[in-house]
Parts: structure tokens; C-alpha cells; sequence
């Protein structure tokens, strides 16, 4: 909903300097005393719109990210299963986590926990 936000500051913005010009002129000698009125609820317009915008949606936290990995694998490759290097139970990719950018397993058979190494193909 980010769009909607910066629809809202934008709008809220022009509520509020057209209402700041409202209010200017009716102090101008060809000025009605009735525009300061419409200055003031331009204003009050304008600061919900800011309001709303920023309760729209909240900015997302720190903690709050998403992460999605893809994997391109070159030319055609076969899955074999993966087995756990102490125990040899099978490991399945539920098992298999990014920490520090490295694929790492840990086993939930005997809960060892090492990195995924991949080994040269020629």
C-alpha cells in the first residue's frame, strides 16, 4: 500500500499550501474574510490526509524483512537424496537454512549442524 501513502502525502501537501494561500489572501485588501475559513478546513484536510497516510501502513520494521533466495542451477541437474554426514539420515529442505549467506543443515536426527559445500564438477 505504499502507493496510496505517497498519494496521500502528495494531496495532503497541496490541501496545505493552498490553504496557506487561502489564508494569505484574506488578509489582501481584495480579500474576503471567508476564505480564512476555507483556509482553516484546507488545513485540517490536509493534516488527516497526513495522518491517514501515515497510519495507512506502517513502515516494516527491521526484523520484519523477507528474504527470498532462488537458486540457478546450470544445465540439467539431478536431485539425489541428502544424507546427514554423521548419522546418515536422510536430510530434507526444511533442514536447509541461509546463515551468513552459506547454506547450512542441521540434522534433525542427531541435530549436528554443519555447512552445505558444493564440490567442483569436472
Amino acid at each position: 500500500m505504499r502507493a496510496g501513502r505517497i498519494i496521500a502525502f502528495i494531496t495532503a501537501g497541496i490541501f496545505i499550501i493552498f490553504a496557506f494561500l487561502f489564508i494569505l489572501g484574506a488578509f489582501s485588501p481584495e480579500g474576503d474574510p471567508g476564505w480564512i475559513i476555507i483556509g482553516i478546513v484546507g488545513l485540517v484536510i490536509g493534516f488527516v490526509l497526513i495522518f491517514i497516510g501515515t497510519k495507512l501502513s506502517p513502515p516494516q520494521k527491521a526484523g520484519d524483512q523477507v528474504v527470498n533466495l532462488n537458486v540457478d542451477l546450470p544445465g540439467n541437474v539431478g536431485m539425489k537424496t541428502i544424507k546427514c554426514q554423521s548419522c546418515g539420515g536422510p536430510i530434507t529442505s526444511k533442514d536447509v537454512k541461509m546463515i551468513a549467506g552459506a547454506p547450512v543443515v542441521e540434522c534433525p536426527h542427531c541435530s549436528t549442524t554443519y555447512q552445505l559445500t558444493e564440490e567442483p564438477k569436472w
